[in-house]
C-alpha cells in the first residue's frame, strides 16, 4: 500500500500547501525549493492573513483556489498578524483542521507557549541555509501529505 493510501483526508493531485509569507525573498527562497522538489505545483503563495483567510474559504480573488491540506504561516504579518490567522482557522469547523505550521525570525519561548495553545502543530525558525530548507520541505510534504492521517472538515464526532 502506498503511503497515505487509507488517508481520511481526500487529498490529491488538487492538494495545496499554503505559504503565508509577507517576505519576498523568503517566499522566493521557499518557491525555488519547492521546483527544486517537484512540489511547486502544490504550493501556493499569499503574503497577508486576510489573504491566507479569502484563499482558504475560497473567497474574492480566491474562489477558485483548490483545498488546502497544510498553511505554513508567518507569525508575523503587516495586515493581521499570524495569531489572529490562526485563532480564526480554530474557530472554524470547516478548517480547524488544516494542519498549521508557524514560522518566524524570532520569537521569545512565551510566544511558542502561546503558540501551540492556539493549536498550531508546529513552531519553526525560518531557515537561513536553502539545503535545510530542503529538508524542511521535503518532511512537510511527507508526513502531513503522504502519512499523517487527519479528519476531512465534513466528517462528524461520533
Amino acid at each position: 500500500m502506498s503511503p497515505g493510501a487509507d488517508r481520511d483526508t481526500d487529498v490529491n493531485s488538487h492538494s495545496t500547501i499554503l505559504l503565508v509569507e509577507d517576505n519576498p525573498g523568503d517566499a522566493r527562497l521557499v518557491k525555488e525549493v519547492s521546483e527544486d522538489l517537484g512540489l511547486a505545483d502544490l504550493l501556493s503563495i499569499v503574503t497577508t492573513g486576510s489573504d491566507a483567510l479569502d484563499f482558504v474559504n475560497q473567497r474574492g480573488e480566491y474562489t477558485d483556489a483548490p483545498s488546502t491540506n497544510l498553511i505554513i504561516l508567518d507569525w508575523h504579518l503587516p495586515d493581521m498578524a499570524g495569531e489572529v490567522v490562526l485563532e480564526e482557522m480554530n474557530s472554524d469547523p470547516a478548517h480547524n483542521h488544516i494542519p498549521v505550521i508557524v514560522t518566524t525570525g524570532s520569537v521569545p519561548k512565551q510566544e511558542v507557549r502561546k503558540i501551540y495553545k492556539q493549536n498550531a502543530n508546529g513552531c519553526l525558525m525560518k531557515p537561513g541555509d536553502p539545503e535545510e530548507l530542503k529538508k524542511i520541505i521535503q518532511a512537510f510534504e511527507t508526513f502531513w501529505l503522504s502519512v499523517a492521517r487527519l479528519p476531512r472538515a465534513d466528517t462528524e464526532e461520533q
